[in-house]
């Protein structure tokens, strides 16, 4: 299944996982942080608080994208953006346009946290350069050449967390984001290429706001994905590794589809 329109001839799309930890980078990983790259164009999707030097170790310029996208207000997926500002500011000094998509308020608190961490600096020296674009859940938008979907997650209320559907270069990569249990998750992932799904626990099944691995593993045959990979593991996750049988990733991670 493909709901892409533009098509790659056969051309690849390479996956890079930057940031596979939980909020509490268990075992030393890293926070949320993913890079699609496609022969449409490159697209950098969550922007922990590591995002920056992540980017910079693995050599990848903070202007080589013209596409952010933002899954929900945590600061594990979004508190690197005064960084990444920071260096268009002072180090790269960004001159083509980024767009920056994610769920409501999303400008509002980054432009609130830039202050807080950076007072009295002229912001307006790269507001200009920045676009931010509202995805409403059950809605799809077409940002440059890429067409992303959103629907909402059971994660936070009242701020609204997304699952993201990217669909570019003849391929189809589905970001669960956080997300308790839905089953509208399983529909919307239908004939991806690659599913990102977040697996934070699992003992700790009382805890709905994040997906746990033994009620993945049982439904793993409902999600009709050719690929499916676990990120923003959590402790529990990784302290038993030895038990989990769908596949896991780690940062750095380079995924083909």
């Amino acid at each position: 299944m493909n709901q892409n329109p533009t098509a790659s001839n056969g051309a690849k799309v390479t996956v890079t996982l930057l940031g596979t930890g939980d909020a509490f980078a268990n075992f030393g990983r890293s926070q949320a942080g993913y890079l699609i790259d496609a022969p449409i164009g490159r697209v950098l999707m969550e922007a922990g608080p590591c995002l920056l030097q992540t980017l910079k170790s693995r050599g990848v310029s903070t202007d080589s994208f013209d596409l952010l996208l933002i899954s929900h207000l945590h600061g594990d997926h979004f508190g690197g953006l005064p960084f990444l500002i920071l260096d268009y500011m002072w180090e790269t000094h960004r001159k083509k346009p980024l767009t920056i998509a994610g769920p409501a308020k999303l400008e509002e608190r980054t432009w609130t946290l830039m202050r807080t961490m950076f007072p009295h600096f002229d912001l307006e020296k790269v507001k200009h350069k920045l676009k931010f674009v509202v995805l409403e859940p059950g809605s799809s938008t077409r940002l440059g050449k890429f067409k992303v979907s959103a629907i909402r997650s059971p994660h936070t209320k009242p701020d609204i967390s997304l699952s993201l559907r990217i669909d570019g270069g003849g391929k189809s990569i589905v970001f669960s984001g956080d997300s308790g249990w839905n089953d509208e998750l399983v529909d919307f992932t239908d004939g991806a290429d690659l599913f990102l799904c977040e697996c934070t626990y699992f003992e700790s099944a009382q805890l709905n706001f994040h997906l746990n691995y033994p009620q993945l593993a049982a439904n793993r045959d409902r999600f009709k994905v050719r690929r499916m990979v676990l990120t923003h593991l959590g402790r529990e996750v990784l302290s038993r590794e030895d038990e989990i049988a769908l596949e896991m990733g780690y940062d750095g991670m380079k995924i083909t589809i």
